[in-house]
C-alpha cells in the first residue's frame, strides 16, 4: 500500500474544535468486519456489544500541560516551547519544539512566566523545530515540575484554532488518566464518561489498562509514498502482569477484547510473544501498524475518525480491510461525523 491510498477530500467543517457536550452522547459508528455492515448509534450504546468476560483495554496515560510560551532574551520574541520528553531530572533537560525554530539558535536564553521565575537556556538542535533546552530554576525538583504545570496549557492540537479554555483541561484527559506523560490525549478514551464506565463493569466487562505515554510522533505526516520507509517516533510503554493476564484469559475464553483507541492497539501490538499471547513490556515502541497486517491480541478496536494520510487512518484499514475502511470514512463524512481528537468514535467489531 501506497501513501496516496490514504488521501482523501476532508471538509474542514467536520473537524471537531469542541467535544460533545457530554462525553458518552458523541456519535458512534459501528462496523461489522465479517458482513460490512454500518450502524450509526450514540457512543453509550457501546454496551450492547459486549458481554461478561468481554475485555476493554485502556491507554490510563495522562496529558500534562505541555505547551508553554515563553520569550527571548534581548529581543523578548514570544516563543511556543512544546515540552516532548524530559531526558535527564537532575540537570533538568528536556527535549521540545519550538515555534517559530528560526529564532531560536544554541545559546539563547528563554524567560517563562510574568515574574520570569522559570528560564530555559537552549543547548541543542535536534531537528529543524526541535530543540534540547536545560531549565534553570532554584528549588526542588517537585517544585520545579509544580512551575511547568503552572505555566503549561493543555496541548490542544494544532488544528483547534481557538484559545485553550478552562474546560479543555477535564475534556481533553481521559477520566481513568493515571500516569502523566503524554502531550496527547489517546482520544478513543474520551468518550468514556464515568456512567458508562460503571455501566460496563456492573455487566461483567473486565478492564486491562495499559500505559503508553503518547508522544507527536504519532500525528506526524506521513512524506514518503513508500510506507515502509516510514519511522515511527518512539513512546514509552508499560504492560503489567495484571494486564496480561486479564487479556490472556479472555482470549483463552474466547471472549472480546478490545483496544480503545490506536494507543492501546499500538501497546498490545508490541507485546505479542511467539504464542499469539501477551507479554509484559517496560520500554520504547516505535511499532508503525499498516495494511497488510496480521493482528494478535485484540479483536475489536474503538477508534476516532482520523486525517487523510495518518499513520492512525493505516492502521485501521490494517485493522478492518482498505475498501471497508473507505466506505466507512465516504458514510462518515455523508453522516455529518466529526473527525480527530474532540471529534466522534467508530467501534470496529
Amino acid at each position: 500500500m501506497k501513501l496516496s491510498h490514504f488521501n482523501f477530500e476532508l471538509p474542514k467543517e467536520l473537524l471537531a474544535e469542541y467535544p460533545a457536550e457530554n462525553r458518552d452522547e458523541s456519535k458512534l459508528m459501528v462496523i461489522h468486519r465479517e458482513t460490512g455492515k454500518i450502524e450509526h448509534k450514540m457512543f453509550k450504546d457501546l454496551i450492547n456489544y459486549f458481554d461478561e468476560g468481554d475485555v476493554m483495554v485502556l491507554n490510563n496515560t495522562k496529558v500534562f500541560p505541555a505547551r508553554l510560551y515563553g520569550n527571548k532574551e534581548k529581543t523578548g520574541a514570544r516563543i511556543e516551547v512544546f515540552l516532548l520528553r524530559e531526558l535527564n531530572e537532575e540537570q533538568r533537560l528536556w527535549d521540545v519544539l519550538v515555534d517559530p525554530a528560526r529564532k531560536i539558535r544554541i545559546g539563547n536564553k528563554l524567560y517563562f512566566g510574568e515574574d520570569e521565575s522559570l528560564v530555559a537556556e537552549v543547548i541543542d538542535n535536534t531537528t529543524s523545530r526541535g530543540r534540547t533546552l536545560r531549565f534553570l530554576y532554584d528549588g526542588s525538583y517537585s517544585d520545579f515540575r509544580r512551575k511547568l504545570r503552572e505555566l503549561g496549557q493543555t496541548p490542544l492540537p494544532k488544528y483547534i484554532k481557538r484559545d485553550v479554555e478552562p474546560e479543555d483541561e477535564n475534556r481533553y484527559q481521559t477520566i481513568y488518566a493515571k500516569h502523566e506523560g503524554a502531550v496527547a490525549a489517546p482520544t478513543a478514551g474520551l468518550h468514556f464518561s464515568k456512567h458508562l464506565l460503571k455501566r460496563l463493569e456492573i455487566k461483567g466487562i473486565d478492564f486491562a489498562e495499559v500505559t503508553l505515554h503518547v508522544g507527536l510522533g504519532t500525528f506526524n505526516p506521513v512524506e514518503v509514498e513508500d510506507l515502509s520507509k516510514h519511522k515511527m517516533d518512539s513512546e514509552e510503554l508499560i504492560i503489567d502482569e495484571k494486564a496480561t493476564e486479564i487479556v490472556n484469559t479472555a482470549k483463552t475464553n474466547k471472549r472480546k477484547v478490545c483496544a480503545v483507541g490506536t494507543t492501546a492497539m499500538r501497546g498490545l501490538e508490541s507485546a505479542v510473544s511467539s504464542e499469539q499471547t501477551l507479554n509484559t513490556f517496560n520500554g520504547w515502541t516505535n511499532k508503525f501498524i499498516f495494511p497488510p497486517y496480521e493482528f494478535s491480541i485484540a479483536t475489536c478496536m474503538v477508534t476516532n475518525f482520523h486525517l487523510p494520510k495518518s499513520t492512525l487512518l493505516m492502521m485501521v484499514s490494517a485493522f478492518i480491510g482498505h475498501d471497508l475502511m473507505k466506505k466507512a470514512y465516504k458514510e462518515a463524512i455523508m453522516e455529518g461525523y466529526k473527525f480527530y481528537s474532540y471529534g466522534d468514535a467508530m467501534l470496529i467489531l
